[in-house]
């Protein structure tokens, strides 16, 4: 029952009973912050950290847990598969997404015992994406490069299906 009424609560925070003042209208900016990623700034319901090496939005961890295996990374960027621009107000959402379940794949293959040099492809790819980006994760920017980020993560899912001992 307390479950019932947190989650009535929360879900209900974020409408106002302003004429005109929807979603689209929302105070919450992609602008990173001093510390903080894209998706904090979008009220991800994961936190995110910023990596330490990028300044790029990768997925928080616990204290001393090791970089997910590349199989796993991966597997997470292909979730986002079936999401999209395409429905109203995903667009943020799958952007941010995307780019932080890259940057994640990214540090999983630069962890890998493989090595760099076995996923220079994908990581130089990755290179280009966040060098195009140029650590400006707000909404208007991601959506300018929205191409980009969909195109790198197909030419590493094209990359990996010809590596299947990477995600198997």
């Amino acid at each position: 029952m307390l479950l019932a009424a947190a989650l009535a609560t929360g879900c209900s925070g974020g409408h106002s009973s302003e004429a005109g003042s929807g979603p689209a209208e929302s105070s919450v900016t992609a602008t990173p912050t001093p510390g903080s990623t894209a998706a904090e700034n979008v009220g991800s319901s994961t936190a995110p950290s910023t990596a330490a090496s990028s300044g790029y939005p990768t997925t928080a961890a616990a204290p001393g847990a090791a970089v997910p295996q590349v199989r796993d990374a991966f597997a997470v960027l292909q979730a986002t598969y079936n999401d999209n621009c395409g429905a109203p107000g995903n667009c943020e959402y799958f952007l941010n997404r995307l780019l932080t379940n890259l940057d994640d794949l990214g540090n999983s293959m630069k962890a890998s015992p493989k090595g760099t040099a076995h996923f220079r492809h994908p990581l130089a790819w990755i290179g280009q994406m966040q060098a195009a980006l140029d650590g400006d994760f707000t909404f208007d920017n991601l959506h300018k490069h929205q191409s980009l980020l969909v195109t790198t993560r197909d030419k590493i899912n094209t990359w990996m299906q010809s590596h299947p001992d990477d995600y198997r």
